[in-house]
């Protein structure tokens, strides 16, 4: 996903809000949002969903890595932080216990985070609301331990929400006694990104006189950066060859830049940057090879703001892209390869795209709108009395 948000950008989404006073005699609900500290895309969701829930008389707790709040400024947003170590064990849980005790739901953002949850919350009368914004993409003897400890929080969690109809699927299929569908979206700057100098931007990229391509995400197997760099080699023929520009860190930089060395690829390494929005608003076209997406970060920035996308059809993006952005499947290095080039051979279905992608984006639900359900869902379970295991 994106590389982490400052607070100034985090500042120029949505609206902070003082709490209003509750009605005579009605004591306000108090939530506990657990983060597992890993993911920027469930970080930002609980961020917006702390100024919208504490906007509407919500007492929220945010429970993360203490680095955390320096980089999404949970108090910014109205809610009390409480940090959490990392690492999973005895001295975390027993923290998370202490704060999720009293409250009236807790809700837990991602595996790990629901994991702990789960053990934090063991034996109180208080719901557990996991949200699955992504799957583990553990491999060899990691994978079977992954499934079990996914089935553990499905059937621990009152409630579970899936971002994506088929993390829906997966929940029940572990065992969700009540799943459903809930699509978080993406804060939108009040503004527009756009660079003071684009063609600085581009300049100090090294893409003046050619075409910018765009990827953002970690340097992880899973984002398909192979098949992406078995592309590129095709578009090499281009004239004038595009640069490809990759936003993002993780375990496969070595082995990637030194395939970039080896074969003359036209592919630059960015590293973590803070000014994605601002990269994105110069690029010609964004792309995503991922092995496999719910709401991505990139698809949604990208869409907004006008630039053509190339993704895979994979996981929730076909129904989060609809028709306005080029799919192709996972893995095929000649179609996306293809349809990168199609592209930049095609100015008016690029412009095309950009209109197909502001509409669509206008259909996602808005903050108030993910707030909103999730509220609804936090009434019916103190209305019900329903709590965990």
């Amino acid at each position: 996903m994106c590389p982490a948000p400052t607070p100034s950008r985090l500042r120029s989404f949505g609206h902070v809000s003082s709490t209003p006073a509750q009605p005579y005699g009605k004591a306000p609900l108090r939530t506990v949002q657990v983060l597992g500290g890993g993911s920027a895309g469930s970080s930002v969701h609980v961020r917006s969903l702390s100024a919208g829930l504490a906007a509407r008389g919500v007492r929220v707790t945010v429970c993360a890595p203490v680095e955390s709040e320096g980089v999404y400024d949970f108090t910014g947003a109205g809610a009390h932080f409480a940090p959490v170590p990392r690492r999973t064990g005895p001295v975390a849980v027993a923290a998370l216990r202490q704060v999720c005790t009293g409250a009236d739901v807790v809700h837990a953002h991602g595996l790990q985070a629901a994991a702990r949850a789960a053990v934090a919350v063991h034996g109180q009368r208080v719901p557990l609301v996991v949200t699955w914004h992504s799957r583990p993409y553990a491999q060899g003897a990691r994978a079977p331990l992954a499934r079990l400890l996914e089935r553990r929080v499905a059937r621990a969690a009152v409630v579970v929400l899936g971002t994506s109809s088929d993390l829906v699927d997966r929940a029940r299929s572990s065992g969700a006694r009540d799943a459903r569908l809930a699509p978080v979206t993406v804060p939108a700057p009040r503004r527009a990104a756009s660079p003071a100098q684009p063609d600085k931007t581009r300049a100090d990229l090294g893409a003046v006189a050619r075409p910018l391509l765009i990827a953002v995400g970690s340097l992880e197997a899973h984002r398909g950066y192979d098949t992406l760099f078995d592309a590129a080699r095709a578009w090499c023929r281009q004239d004038p060859v595009p640069l490809l520009v990759i936003a993002g860190e993780g375990s496969k930089r070595v082995a990637l830049a030194q395939r970039i060395e080896a074969e003359q690829l036209p592919i630059c390494l960015l590293g973590r940057r803070e000014d994605v929005s601002e990269l994105l608003a110069v690029a010609d076209v964004a792309v995503l090879p991922s092995s496999w997406e719910s709401r991505s970060l990139l698809a949604q920035e990208a869409l907004r703001a006008g630039v053509p996308l190339v993704a895979t059809a994979v996981g929730g993006i076909p129904e989060l892209v609809g028709d306005a952005a080029v799919l192709v499947p996972y893995a095929n290095a000649a179609a996306l390869a293809s349809a990168v080039c199609g592209l930049l051979d095609d100015p008016q279905r690029r412009a095309g795209l950009a209109s197909a992608g502001r509409r669509q984006a206008a259909t996602w639900p808005t903050e108030d709108d993910t707030v909103a359900q999730v509220l609804s869902v936090y009434d019916e379970l103190s209305e019900r009395g329903r709590v965990g295991p």
